[in-house]
């Protein structure tokens, strides 16, 4: 049994007091708090990153041993779950990583964040909206998504709903629970609602990769704006803007957040690979030869950090990865410190440092 003390968010607020817990958290007891005390630990939900293609040097798409390097390095900065992300690829190299991936998410090793399931990210996007993602763009088959979800659970998937099938595709896939997201896509304003009409629950990257938005063509992003209940957004301040930040943080309830973490991340300047791409880390940004952005450099907990500085109370900084992400999951045992729950804490200093971090009641790592 594992006992932490200071200010403590808890799902009604703050509280000033203990939090017990071995696998699962057994209590949380105190007083109540307007705000919490900058001389005592702050003591948060563990993060939840729902978008994850690497870091610590290792890419998901490396197979074999990269997802639990990946693991390790990021819960060194406070994320006790993670979602692998994979890039567009062709069918053959797909299927050899969700097979690796396969034991990762069903066990976690000590040490390790756990591997919640795998976010294809393509390949069933624009040959338009690529971004980074290779050239191996290609319309959705769903005999072939039946056959990545043998292999390994897939939780999320990014789709341009504007391919022919798409719809249909979109509509086969939330049937079956996966949670689709739209995202690396040229499709129209229409096209966006028709797709959430579909099933679609969420948007990649807001603003990133999709068609942005004019007063006479609204595209993805006023789509988004205008009727999203959830979409992710890279708070690393080099994607977004920190004004357009701010409108979606006005515009959409449950608004969260994610790294889109490289190999890059806690790493050196240099190189990297980024499926088969090779990206270079410089200024804290990750991108291709010919400048594009390439994912990013970004941990969680410079993400809190980075909310904070925009205006964000470290309470609604903290919903945005922690609590919004397992809610859009539907996980209600985690991101939140609450009886039952399991034991995933990041324990925070005065300056939003990491100090101590606990993924279902072990302590992965502590200054």
């Amino acid at each position: 049994m594992s006992e932490l003390a200071g200010s403590i968010l808890a799902p009604q607020g703050w509280v000033r007091g203990r939090i017990v817990f071995s696998e699962r958290i057994e209590l949380v007891e105190g007083v109540a708090i307007a705000e919490p005390d900058a001389a005592e630990p702050y003591v948060v939900p563990g993060f939840v990153d729902l978008h994850v293609h690497g870091g610590g040097g290792r890419d998901i798409m490396g197979g074999g041993e990269a997802a639990g390097a990946v693991a390790r390095l990021h819960a060194r900065h406070g994320t006790t779950a993670l979602v692998a992300t994979t890039l567009t690829s062709p069918a053959r190299d797909f299927e050899a990583v969700l097979s690796s991936l396969s034991g990762t998410c069903r066990r976690r090793l000590p040490g390790e964040a756990r591997v919640l399931g795998v976010h294809l990210e393509g390949p069933y996007i624009s040959a338009d909206k690529l971004g980074a993602q290779p050239n191996h763009a290609r319309a959705a088959a769903l005999r072939e998504i039946e056959r990545y979800c043998e292999l390994a659970p897939i939780r999320l998937l990014t789709i341009a709903p504007e391919i022919d099938g798409h719809l249909e595709a979109i509509r086969r896939l939330a049937e079956r629970g996966v949670r689709v997201q739209i995202g690396h896509s040229a499709a129209s304003y229409e096209e966006g609602l028709a797709a959430l009409a579909a099933g679609a629950s969420g948007f990649t990257h807001l603003f990133n990769a999709m068609s942005g938005m004019h007063h006479r063509e609204p595209g993805l992003v006023g789509a988004a704006l205008a009727h999203a209940e959830w979409a992710e957004l890279i708070p690393d301040l080099q994607h977004v803007h920190p004004g357009a930040m701010r409108v979606a943080l006005r515009a959409v309830p449950r608004l969260f957040c994610v790294t889109d973490a490289t190999a890059a991340a806690g790493m050196p300047d240099g190189e990297y690979a980024l499926g088969g791409n090779v990206i270079t880390k410089c200024l804290g940004g990750v991108r291709l030869p010919d400048g594009t952005i390439a994912g990013s450099a970004l941990t969680m907990d410079q993400a809190v950090r980075n909310l904070v500085a925009i205006g964000l109370s470290l309470a609604d900084a903290s919903r945005r990865v922690s609590l919004y992400p397992a809610e859009y999951l539907g996980l209600d045992d985690r991101g939140r410190l609450a009886p039952g729950a399991w034991a995933d804490v990041a324990v925070l200093d005065r300056g939003l440092e990491v100090v101590a971090v606990f993924a279902e009641g072990e302590r992965l790592w502590a200054r």
